[in-house]
């Protein structure tokens, strides 16, 4: 997400040279050429080098994969019907902002990137529509992870409390208030004329260095989220390890007796009558659900340290610069753009490694296609 000073590359063995602007018209000295003596000469664009060629191929890689498999998410999602409940409506809706990431903002982003004289060339109108909706999906995306994060906590902390009908109103909640708040972040330069600076003269755009404004949207789209989820993940540790510990000691081998006997963690009766095969069946079964929501709270922690290290270099530089008064080198700008642009590849790769359901549907759906 571009949220000041945001990045571009030059036709360079570097992706940056330079910040990133938005202008309605190239600069005159914008199209270069290079020549045997190091000489420049108008009218000619300067060539591609190699690595330059290979970055570029890497980032269109890169945007189709995320588009492509967030996209293949959702239309699994619409075409079971086992999807259509809580917890995958919140993967849904991840999904969505990072198919919107990989769509409207990474593609333009490259553009930028490449643009000869580090200018905006597709308008001022433009320029307005993709900020905003940089925002608008990486804010979104990043408080999806959280809205996961927090549903898993209530459902090993309060797994009688948080039945299935308390569930949907809550994952609806998390999923309206994840959009509104992505949404008053993105427009708040557009509504209230905060952060943002046009300067007609050199008919160049970008968001506002104010310290206010970069206090704002940073916490608001990353340091709030970042420790909700730091949060709640230490709960779902604690919770998960002693709940689990609870049910390794409630099973226990029985003697071979008629008894009825009460579970001590567990709100059913226990009947065994000479079988030791009834205990270990429950045994298996409770191992199996276990194994189920260790999986989950595996999945939860592997998408929330993904999260952190794509952003979090970003999200630093862009609270940082403005209230020290300094600027980090562009090429590093770029980098860690781009490296909190591949958070949005890495959610559905997570959250469908860890449920044999996803993989089992997207078999179901490619072999039906044939």
């Amino acid at each position: 997400m571009e949220a000041a000073n945001l990045s571009v590359a030059t036709a360079s063995v570097a992706l940056a040279l330079g910040p990133k602007t938005c202008s309605s018209s190239p600069s005159p000295s914008g199209i270069l050429s290079s020549t045997p003596g190091n000489a420049v000469l108008p009218g000619r664009e300067p060539p591609f080098s190699v690595f330059t060629v290979l970055v570029v191929t890497l980032l269109v890689l890169l945007i189709a994969a995320t588009f492509l498999w967030n996209l293949l998410v959702l239309v699994t999602i619409l075409r079971v019907r086992a999807f259509h409940r809580v917890p995958h409506n919140l993967v849904a809706s991840t999904a969505v902002s990072d198919v919107l990431v990989a769509a409207l903002v990474m593609p333009l982003s490259l553009v930028s990137e490449l643009s000869t004289g580090r200018r905006w060339l597709l308008g001022r109108s433009l320029c307005h529509v993709w900020i905003s909706f940089d925002v608008l999906c990486c804010t979104a995306s990043i408080w999806n992870v959280a809205a996961i994060a927090l549903d898993r906590y209530w459902t090993i902390t309060s797994h009688l409390q948080y039945t299935l009908r308390t569930r949907r109103r809550a994952s609806a909640l998390m999923i309206a208030l994840t959009w509104a708040l992505s949404a008053l972040i993105a427009l708040a330069p557009l509504l209230f004329g905060w952060g943002e600076v046009y300067d007609a003269r050199l008919q160049r755009f970008q968001v506002s260095q104010e310290p206010s404004y970069a206090v704002f949207s940073t916490c608001g789209a990353f340091y709030l989220p970042l420790g909700v989820v730091l949060f709640v993940y230490w709960k779902i540790y604690k919770a998960a390890k002693f709940r689990f510990g609870r049910r390794g000691r409630a099973v226990l081998p029985l003697p071979a007796t008629m008894q009825v006997k009460e579970a001590p963690d567990e709100a059913e009766m226990v009947f065994t009558a000479h079988c030791r095969a009834t205990v270990a069946f429950q045994a298996s079964g409770d191992s199996w659900r276990e194994q189920k929501e260790k999986r989950a709270t595996m999945m939860v922690g592997i998408l929330i340290g993904v999260f952190v290290l794509c952003w979090i270099p970003f999200f630093l530089t862009e609270l940082i610069s403005p209230l020290c008064a300094c600027s980090l080198p562009s090429i590093w700008k770029s980098i860690f753009l781009w490296l909190g642009y591949s958070n949005s590849f890495f959610n559905p790769l997570i959250y469908t490694a860890f449920n044999r359901n996803y993989n089992n549907a997207f078999k179901s759906l490619f072999t039906k296609q044939r």
